[in-house]
């Protein structure tokens, strides 16, 4: 059966190797970007680089968007729904609250439009390797029309209704984030005790401790390397979501705004914005008195 036809708006850190994947999957594409130089190059790999948004939807199936906040994907739906396709249907895969998701639904539901949120936990390694974890919210047989589409880029499960994808990797963000202040913790610990930080992440490999942020951002803090993956000023946006969500339902989530705070101390006194999530690394060490 032939591929439906997509339009991806949003090629930035991960939207671009997405679309690429959807391309290598020979899903029929037209891609868009608000800076269009870092649509471009997707041309080579057979999609077609639309100028505006209301190019790129039209004629479109199914939309992908992958952009940066729940108001930006509420504003380029709301300006853009009479431009789409009747019996088309909207995947938001940016990461947005819960409420963000069930508005934009319920704007695409006046005209005929179905909708679903799944955003996706992998960061760009994930997402080149076509490996994302993707989290579903919406109808089933919205769901299983988009299947196709989704094993394109990663490993699709429908998590429940409207809104509990974008929960689901709300509560994602939340084990992502103290994770990374956890291993943040180990890995200093471990370089400052005279341990050999790479050495104890192979002794830790398989064990309880294990995991993609122990290997993955722990080489990062140990050698450095905090050219972004995920971006310290998006989790810091999520973990803000997080706790909006926390507060809705009367929780309490200490852990998480313990290190939501250290988040914004990294992104807004520490010029850690547009730094990797490992990056917190470096506010752990300037707590400590090792930066100055």
């Amino acid at each position: 059966m032939a591929m439906e036809k997509v339009a991806l708006l949003g090629t930035g850190l991960m939207g671009f190797p997405m679309a690429r994947n959807l391309a290598a999957a020979s899903v029929p594409l037209t891609v868009w970007n608000r800076t269009q130089a870092k649509a471009d190059p997707l041309a080579v790999h057979g999609a077609t680089v639309a100028a505006t948004v209301a190019e790129a939807v039209a004629g479109a199936d199914i939309v992908i968007s992958m952009m940066s906040d729940g108001p930006t994907v509420l504003a380029v739906v709301e300006e853009n729904v009479g431009a789409l396709k009747d019996g088309a249907l909207w995947i938001d895969m940016s990461s947005t609250k819960p409420e963000e998701a069930r508005a934009q639904k319920a704007i695409l539901a006046k005209a005929g439009i179905a909708h679903l949120d799944a955003p996706v936990s992998g960061g760009t390694k994930g997402a080149e390797a076509a490996g994302l974890a993707i989290m579903v919210g919406g109808e089933a047989s919205d769901f299983d029309r988009a299947r196709p589409v989704f094993e394109a880029m990663g490993r699709p499960v429908h998590v429940g209704p409207a809104g509990t994808g974008q929960l689901s990797k709300l509560c994602n963000q939340t084990i992502v984030a103290v994770t990374i202040g956890a291993v943040a913790e180990a890995m200093l610990l471990a370089a400052e005790g005279g341990a050999d930080p790479a050495a104890l992440r192979a002794a830790l490999k398989g064990g309880f401790a294990d995991s993609t942020i122990l290997q993955q951002h722990g080489e990062r803090m140990t050698e450095g390397n905090f050219v972004p993956g995920g971006l310290s000023k998006f989790q810091l946006k999520d973990l803000d979501n997080v706790l909006a969500e926390a507060a809705h339902v009367n929780l309490s989530l200490p852990m998480t705004q313990g290190v939501r705070d250290r988040f914004a101390h990294f992104v807004d006194d520490m010029d850690g914005a547009d730094m990797d999530h490992s990056g917190l690394y470096l506010e752990l060490k300037k707590r400590n008195g090792m930066l100055t």
